[in-house]
Parts: structure tokens; sequence; C-alpha cells
């Protein structure tokens, strides 16, 4: 992986570079960015330019057969930690991420920047949550303990670092206060929520961008071969995340089942005041919904915090900033936006995010889905505060 190939972030790549080459490698980094900005990406770079001792963003100069072996991910001195969960074929004691580096080596190969549900869907398990558990440690300091292959650093990088179990931070926390000589630890977020502050602490901390519309633009153009004005509207869509513009590209993301979600929910929601006969139809929507995986239940209530959010910049007239464009029968974001106003998008979205907090800590999704969907009702129709 190439400081060149990576997607915008120049700031980063300076600094990166610019540390190492002066030998100021610090032994623990937390690289926090959002989905789609090219943390990984960026880690596995860096892990290169340090390993192989190379120079510049080519980061091709220096030991070439080193330089050789990142083509594959297969340097035996960079070592990975995910998140992962029991499958068919790998339970037990043996579920630690070196059982599964044949997956996640294709993994990163196809799409460096995919998301952790991404993930789940490559090791066939969509409909569980993956955690880094304590069983981790034992593999982290038996990979730190070997020498290292080239006779220089190794590096330890641990990819969504906030689904570390606490028994399994408070481990890495000891690693992280005496580590190995010349080890290099990078963890990997999207939030410092459900990180240990003592971890943060220990960590310098190097915040990620999401990537500008025009970088994203030349890279659909030129990579992909997408036609200019297709480029600009789903660099528009994604958001800055580059992995959401290539679902959009290739059409193979979740969104228009999410949209047809949606739009059933808050239609009904809106039937549903003063009519109980409705609330039946909540009811079984919420049945509904609880029904698929937790991953995707949160994926689907991060879609509806985006969906209400376009209606509000809608409503306030911010046309610039709305990018999205609803396909379901009959149903215009213009008739919608006017529900969405400044004296409910504050509740809409702390009931999201609760809802989003409850169902990741394994609450009974049908009855937190189903409480949703009646505050829900209540919230649409509350009047606007001239």
């Amino acid at each position: 992986m190439l400081f060149k190939d990576i997607l915008g972030q120049d700031h980063i790549k300076n600094f990166l570079i610019t540390t190492a080459n002066a030998g100021r490698v610090p032994h623990a980094q937390l690289f926090i960015g959002p989905e789609g900005s090219g943390t990984l990406p960026m880690a596995i770079a860096y892990a290169q330019y340090i390993l192989c001792n190379n120079t510049g963003e080519e980061n091709n100069t220096g030991n070439g057969a080193c330089n050789l072996k990142f083509e594959h991910f297969s340097h035996p001195d960079m070592h990975f930690v995910y998140p992962i969960t029991a499958t068919d074929d790998v339970k037990g004691d043996n579920v630690v991420s070196t059982n599964f580096l044949d997956q996640w080596r294709s993994f990163v190969k196809e799409n460096p920047y995919g998301s952790l549900f991404d993930w789940y869907k490559k090791l066939e398990i969509p409909k569980k949550q993956g955690i880094i558990s304590v069983k981790e440690s034992a593999a982290i300091n038996k990979n730190l303990s070997l020498k290292a292959y080239e006779g220089g650093y190794k590096v330890m990088i641990i990819w969504m670092a906030d689904k570390m179990r606490t028994d399994a931070a408070n481990k890495l926390l000891k690693l992280l206060e005496e580590p190995p000589e010349k080890t290099v630890f990078i963890l990997i977020s999207e939030s410092v929520d459900n990180l240990l502050q003592t971890i943060i602490s220990r960590c310098q901390v190097v915040d990620f961008l999401a990537i500008p519309e025009q970088i994203i633009t030349e890279k659909l153009i030129y990579s992909h071969q997408v036609e200019a004005n297709l480029a600009k509207k789903i660099a528009h869509q994604c958001e800055g995340n580059y992995n959401k513009a290539l679902h959009f590209l290739h059409q193979d993301g979740d969104d228009s089942v999410f949209e047809a979600w949606f739009i059933n929910w808050v239609r009904a929601a809106f039937k549903a005041k003063g009519n109980a006969s409705v609330i039946a139809d909540l009811i079984s929507w919420s049945s509904t919904i609880s029904k698929e995986g937790r991953e995707t239940q949160k994926n689907f209530l991060q879609f509806c915090i985006q969906f209400f959010r376009q209606a509000l910049l809608l409503n306030y007239q911010a046309t610039d900033l709305v990018y999205l464009e609803p396909n379901f029968e009959n149903f215009k974001l213009e008739k919608f936006a006017p529900f969405v106003h400044g004296n409910n998008i504050s509740e809409i979205f702390k009931e999201l995010e609760d809802t989003i907090y409850h169902i990741e800590r394994n609450g009974n999704s049908n009855i937190i889905l189903t409480d949703l969907s009646i505050k829900l009702t209540r919230l649409l129709h509350k009047k606007e505060i001239n």
C-alpha cells in the first residue's frame, strides 16, 4: 500500500513521512476517522514505509523484497487484529484474528476502504456482531515477542479498536505502558466513544477528515472510467465516504432497501396519530426489522439519521447540501421536509442514537424499535415554533 494511492489526507501523509524520516516514530498512534476516509490504508502504508525503509510518497524505494510482501499484505512484521466471532469453521478458543487471516487479506485487497459491515459480510456473519476479545491478548503477546523478520520494527494494527471488550482493552493498556522494543501500535476507530480514556491518553491521536468531493470525483473518473457527471453525482451523495461511493457505483449497497423501510415507517407513523389501528402496522414493521442482524439494524438507523438530516436541510433551503433523491413510489422529499424542523430534530436524533446504543448492547430489538416507532409518531406531528 503506497502513500500516493491513498485518497486525500495529504496533511497526514506529510506528517507521517516527516516524523518517520526524522526517526520520531511514536510507539502508539490512534487513527480516528469516519468510514471510507482511509484510516486502514493509511496505517498499512505507514507500516510499509517504516518496515521497508522507504522514502517519499512513492513509498517503494527501499527494500524491494519487503515492498513485494506488502502487495499481498503478508509481511511477517506486520500484524493485524480485527473484530471477529465464531463461525461454522472456527469456534471456541480458535476464535482469534490469526485464524481469519486469509479472509482478512482478501477483504483488504478487494477494498481497503471497506466498512465493518462489509467485513462481516466477507465472513458470512452479517447477522452477528464481532468483537475483539481478551483471547486476542495472548496472540498479540506471542506475535510481538517474536524477533523482527527484517531486524527492525514490528507493527501491530488494531482495526476497529472500539470493538475491544474491557478485559482485552485492559490487557492492551499494559502493553502500551511498557511496549516491546521497536514495536509500533496503530489503533483504528471511527469513534473514541467506546475506547478507554486511559488507552486514548497513551496514543498520539491522528484525526482524519472526510475525503473532498473533487478527489473522489477524479478517482471515479480515472480509475473506474465513470462518466464525469455521474462521478460528480456519486461524489456528492457519498459525503466524503469512498467506500460508500464504490457501493453507489456498483449498486450493491443497502440504501434502496433502507429507503423502502424508512418510507413505510414514517408513513405509518403519520397515520398512527389518532388512529389506534395503525399502531399494529408499526408493531409489524418493528417485528420485521428486528429479524435482521444487529449490524443491519444499526446501519439502517444511521441511514435514518442521514435521511432526517437531508430533510432538515431541504426544509431550511440549504439545497446545495441536499443530495438525497428518493426513488420510492409517490414519495417526495419536498413534501416530507416541512415535518422535520428545529423543534423536533434534536429529539429525533437523540431517539435514533439511543436506539443504536441499546441494539448494540443486545437489547430486545423488537421492543426497542416499537418504542422508537411510537415516539416518532409524536415527534413528526410536533409543530415548528415560529
